[in-house]
């Protein structure tokens, strides 16, 4: 995961994506994500003076990065700190395919680079109880109250059974999923879609804890079909979150759209994923064939940018359609 010389160390993430279970999660219920092969990587050179980063969101020294990034720089000065190294003497570069505000885990892929880096290039290798309570900084400042999924779904190579205040579980598919992601071109309105579900759940505690529940037993029979292999059944499970997640307001008439474009075109199933309010939502194909047939009908219906891909273990391949052109990013090993 990680390269170290006497003068420069790298560390990697990918993104993640929520299959089933997003808002739910916050109120202890079960979900599951998987990886999302989009990639961020950190690196680290020595330098003089003040640490400085550089990236296509700021370059300049860290203590002066925008608000946006305040959680990156807690996230830098909180790992020196713990390796007892002085904040000062680096270089950082950052290159990350995975769009900001998204949904798609940026914040958390961002910070776990970084921390792997930084060990790395003072010969260390960070143990998952150091990667989460370093990373947990950054995603503290990006999420409020975050439920740790994002982190936990990043830091795994496979897919997730996640639930809040306990260990996650790695899941083992039956079968590929061949997944299709379209991204409205829209940041997620993340703290106005948790207050909103947090407001209703303070109106009407009984209610909403009876939808939560609901969404954790959809999660739980995705975990059973999952195993099984059973792409047609999972699609439905997804179909029924989607229900549960617009019934909890969190979905917009953008990702309506969008949706609804996948499963005229085919797609096993679809539904957002993340906070919603903008952001991406995903879909269910049939094979990577069927998925850049819904990708292309996605891009017609609004999409800003779509990807599909499969979850094979080997399949390395992602495949981005933006506009009227593709752009083949290979994910690292």
């Amino acid at each position: 995961m990680n390269t170290i010389s006497t003068k420069i160390a790298i560390g990697y993430a990918h993104s993640k994506l929520i299959l089933i279970g997003e808002h739910a999660v916050v109120y202890g219920q079960p979900a599951i994500a998987i990886p999302f092969p989009l990639t961020v990587r950190s690196v680290i050179e020595q330098s003089t003076g003040t640490i400085k980063i550089k990236s296509p969101h700021y370059t300049g020294p860290i203590d002066k990065m925008p608000i946006k990034l305040e959680g990156i720089e807690a996230c830098i000065k909180a790992t020196l700190d713990y390796l007892d190294r002085p904040v000062k003497d680096i270089l950082i570069r950052l290159d990350s395919t995975i769009p900001l505000g998204r949904g798609l885990g940026s914040s958390a892929a961002i910070a776990i680079a970084l921390v792997r880096s930084l060990f790395s290039y003072f010969g260390q290798s960070p143990s998952q109880k150091e990667l989460s309570s370093l990373v947990q900084i950054a995603e503290i400042y990006a999420h409020g109250n975050p439920s740790g999924i994002d982190m936990a779904a990043i830091a795994s190579d496979s897919p997730i059974w996640f639930q809040k205040g306990k260990e996650a579980k790695p899941l083992t598919a039956g079968a590929p999923l061949y997944i299709v992601v379209a991204d409205t071109g829209r940041i997620s309105d993340t703290h106005s879609a948790v207050e909103q579900v947090r407001e209703k759940v303070l109106l009407d505690p009984i209610n909403m804890q009876k939808s939560m529940k609901l969404i954790g037993n959809i999660a739980q029979e995705a975990k059973n079909v999952l195993s099984h292999g059973n792409s047609y059944l999972l699609g439905k499970l997804l179909d029924k979150n989607q229900e549960m997640l617009t019934n909890l307001g969190v979905t917009d008439d953008g990702l309506n759209r969008l949706i609804e474009t996948a499963r005229n075109t085919g797609a096993l199933g679809a539904k957002l994923t993340g906070s919603g309010r903008g952001g991406c939502m995903i879909a269910l194909a049939q094979n990577l064939e069927h998925g850049k047939v819904i990708a292309d009908h996605l891009m017609k219906s609004g999409a800003d940018k779509t990807w599909y891909y499969s979850t094979e273990k080997y399949e390395s391949r992602i495949y981005t359609r933006q506009r009227s052109y593709r752009i083949d990013n290979t994910k690292h090993k």
